[in-house]
């Protein structure tokens, strides 16, 4: 047994395991992870509340192919590219501002 893992034969057979071990422990939770970000990301509509990227919080308020325009306060919009929302917190929720008493 110990001659099979002295040679070429037994460098292979401890970088295989090595190599199923990152897979399962990197590559394939990055892969899930950047599959629902996608997802997220085309079931954007108007009215959600997202985080960005860089902390701030808005309301989306219109919707192209490859940007997003945010209204981060009162009459304050930035258009913003859709992968850098990092998160949809509120899916077409009124916002506590815009309720009509």
């Amino acid at each position: 047994m110990s001659e099979l893992l002295a040679g070429p034969m037994g460098t292979v057979v401890f970088i295989v395991p090595l190599f199923i071990l990152f897979y399962f422990m990197l590559i394939r939770p990055q892969q899930q992870r950047m599959k629902a970000h996608t997802a997220m990301i085309t079931a954007l509509k108007r009215g959600d509340t997202v985080v960005l990227s860089n902390g701030m919080i808005g309301k989306v308020t219109r919707v192209e192919n490859e940007e997003v325009m945010v209204e981060i306060s009162q009459g304050v919009s930035v258009r913003v590219v859709k992968a850098m929302v990092s998160e949809v917190r509120n899916r077409t929720a009124i916002a506590a501002n815009d309720a009509k008493a």
